[in-house]
C-alpha cells in the first residue's frame, strides 16, 4: 500500500508566497517521476508542473517564472514553491506520483494522486 499525503497551500495575496508539500509512503520500490495539477472550477485539470527522476522540469506556460518544483528523494517528497502568485493561480492543487510498488507479484508501476489542496488569491 502506498499513501499520498499533500500540505501547504491557504489564502495569500497576490504577490505572495506558498509552498506545497507532498510525500509518499508505503511499499515503494522507487519514485519515477512527480507532477502537480491543478483545477479550477469547471472539469479541466491543468498540468502545472513536472519532475522526471533524471531531475528535468516542465512548466505550463503560465506558471514559468514563478513556480519552482523540486524534490526530496530521502523524503519521497515533492515540493511546489509558487511565488508572485495571482489570483487566477486560485485553484485545487493536487500532486501525482508515479512509483514502482512492491507487491506480491513484483515490482509494478503505478500511480498516485494526493487528496488536493486548496490555493486561494486574493486581489
Amino acid at each position: 500500500q502506498v499513501q499520498v499525503v499533500q500540505s501547504g497551500g491557504g489564502l495569500v495575496q497576490a504577490g505572495g508566497s506558498l509552498r506545497l508539500s507532498c510525500t509518499a509512503s508505503g511499499s515503494i520500490a522507487e519514485i519515477n517521476h512527480m507532477d502537480w495539477h491543478r483545477q479550477a472550477p469547471g472539469p479541466q485539470r491543468e498540468l502545472v508542473a513536472s519532475l522526471t527522476s533524471e531531475g528535468s522540469t516542465n512548466y505550463a506556460d503560465s506558471v514559468k517564472g514563478r513556480f519552482t518544483i523540486s524534490r526530496d528523494n530521502a523524503k519521497n517528497t515533492v515540493y511546489l514553491q509558487m511565488n508572485s502568485l495571482k489570483p487566477e493561480d486560485t485553484a485545487d492543487y493536487y500532486c501525482n506520483i508515479h512509483a514502482s510498488v512492491h507487491t506480491a507479484s513484483g515490482v509494478r508501476p503505478y500511480s498516485f494522486w494526493g487528496q488536493g489542496t486548496q490555493v486561494t488569491v486574493s486581489s
